[in-house]
C-alpha cells in the first residue's frame, strides 16, 4: 500500500506531502509520491497510539470479563487512533479476576488491534487510597497470585502501592518475571518510592491521582515524579491534571518520561448519566465521571487524540516533539519493538488525524481498518 499526502509527524521529525510506502506489515519507504493507494489530503500521520492504561468505552468494562465487552472497547479503541491497548483490570476478588483475565486471553488472539498484554491495577494497593477502586477487595501483595494471573496471560504493568507490607518483595518478583511496576492509590512518601525504584519500580500510574501530594515537608509521590527518574502516566484531560499543573510536568520532566494514557472506564464515549464502575455506583456529569458516594473521580471519558490536543494547546510546542508520548515512550519501556515511529523499518501502525485531531484513518499492521463514526 503507498500512501501519499501525508503530512508525517514521528518523533524528531515532520514531513509535508510525504508518502508511506507498506509491504508486509512495514514501512519500507518514506518518500515524494503524488498517487497512491489512498490520498491523506494533508492529514497528519502519526504511530499509532498505544494506550497502556484503560479500562473500558462505552458502557463496556474490561472487567465485564466478556468477549463482547473487549471486542467492543478494542472498536471504540481504535475509532480514538489506538492501535495497541492494554486492557486494564480494577481491584476485584481473586476469582473474579481470574475469571477476567482469563477471558483477556482467549480473546486477544483474534483482537482487531493489538493486545500484547494487560494492565493490572491493583488489588495490592493501600485501601486509604482507594480512589474509584472497591476498598473491599483490596489485599495484601501475593507473589502466587500475581504468577497465577501472568501466567493465564501477560501483565506487563502491575500498579501496586509500594509502602504496602511486602510490595517490595512483589516488586522484585514482578521484575524477575519481565513485569513493569508502578506505584498507585498509595500514601507512600518520597523516601518509600526513591528505595521502591532501587527494588525496580519505573512508573506512577495516572500521575498526580491518588498519590501523596507536593508539600513544603514532604513531597510525596508527585515531588518523586517531578524529581526522579520515572516515567509518568499523565491523564491529559484538564481535569485528571489542571492544565497550569500539565504546564509544569511539561517544562520540567524529560519528554522521555511522560507517557499520554486515558485510563477511560466504561463512561466514555457515554451521554451523562449513571453506571457502575467495579461495583460501585458512578454518575456521569459534563463529561466527568464521579463516584456517587463522596464524589471522588472514577476514571476518565478521554478519548485518546483529545489528550494529544490538549497538551499541544497547552505547550504550544510542535507535535514531532510531543508524539513520542503517545506511542515511542511506551514503546521503549515495555519492549515493545518495531512501535512507535513512521520510519523506514517500523511497523505500520499509524493514525491520521485532520486538523481538529478527529481521526480520519487507522492501519494497523499495514491493513486499512474500517472505522464507524
Amino acid at each position: 500500500m503507498l500512501l501519499v499526502n501525508a503530512h508525517l509527524i514521528s518523533p524528531g521529525f515532520e514531513k509535508e506531502a510525504a508518502s508511506v510506502l507498506i509491504e508486509d506489515g512495514l514501512i519500507i519507504e518514506i518518500g515524494n509520491e503524488h498517487s497512491g493507494d489512498l490520498d491523506l489530503d494533508g492529514a497528519m500521520l502519526m504511530p499509532g497510539f498505544i494506550d497502556i492504561h484503560s479500562h473500558g468505552a462505552d458502557g463496556a468494562d474490561v472487567c465485564d470479563a466478556s468477549a463482547e465487552s473487549l471486542e467492543h472497547i478494542a472498536q471504540m479503541k481504535l475509532r480514538e487512533g489506538v492501535t495497541t491497548w492494554l486492557p486494564t483490570t480494577l481491584t476485584q476478588p481473586r476469582k473474579k479476576l481470574l475469571e477476567i483475565v482469563h477471558t483477556i486471553a482467549d480473546w486477544s488472539a483474534n483482537a482487531p488491534l493489538r493486545v500484547p498484554g494487560m494492565h493490572l491495577e491493583g488489588p495490592f494497593i493501600n485501601r486509604e487510597q482507594a480512589g474509584a477502586q472497591n476498598p473491599e477487595f483490596v489485599r495484601p501483595p501475593n507473589r502466587l497470585e500475581l504468577r497465577e494471573l501472568h501466567a493465564l496471560f501477560p501483565a506487563l504493568i502491575l500498579s501496586l502501592a509500594p509502602e504496602m507490607p511486602g510490595a517490595f518483595d512483589l516488586i522484585t518478583e514482578a521484575l524477575s518475571l519481565g513485569i513493569t511496576t508502578s506505584a498507585a492509590h498509595t500514601k507512600a512518601d518520597y523516601e518509600t518510592v526513591v528505595a521502591a525504584k532501587a527494588q525496580g519500580l519505573r512508573h506512577l500510574t495516572h500521575f498526580g491521582n491518588a498519590m501523596t501530594g507536593l508539600h513544603h515537608r514532604e513531597i510525596g509521590v508527585v515531588g518523586a515524579g517531578l524529581m526522579e527518574n520515572l516515567k509518568l502516566e499523565l491523564i491529559a484531560d484538564g481535569i485528571h491534571l489542571s492544565r497550569d499543573f500539565l504546564k509544569l510536568i511539561f517544562k520540567r520532566v524529560p519528554r522521555e518520561n511522560l507517557m499520554l494514557i486515558t485510563d477511560s472506564v466504561a463512561a466514555s464515549w457515554q451521554p451523562d448519566g449513571e453506571l457502575s464502575l467495579g461495583g460501585l455506583a458512578v454518575e456521569i456529569k459534563d463529561g466527568v465521571a464521579r463516584l456517587a458516594e463522596g464524589g471522588a473521580l472514577a476514571g476518565s471519558t478521554l478519548q485518546y487524540p483529545e489528550g494529544l490536543k490538549l497538551v499541544q494547546e497547552i505547550t504550544e510546542e510542535p507535535l514531532h516533539q510531543l508524539v513520542a508520548t503517545t506511542s515511542w515512550n511506551q514503546a521503549q519501556s515495555l519492549g515493545l519493538r518495531g512501535f512507535g515511529k513512521v520510519e523506514t523499518g517500523f511497523i505500520a501502525d499509524l493514525v491520521a488525524l485532520d486538523q481538529d485531531f478527529q481521526v480520519r484513518d487507522v492501519f494497523v499492521g499495514g491493513e486499512h481498518r474500517q472505522i464507524t463514526q
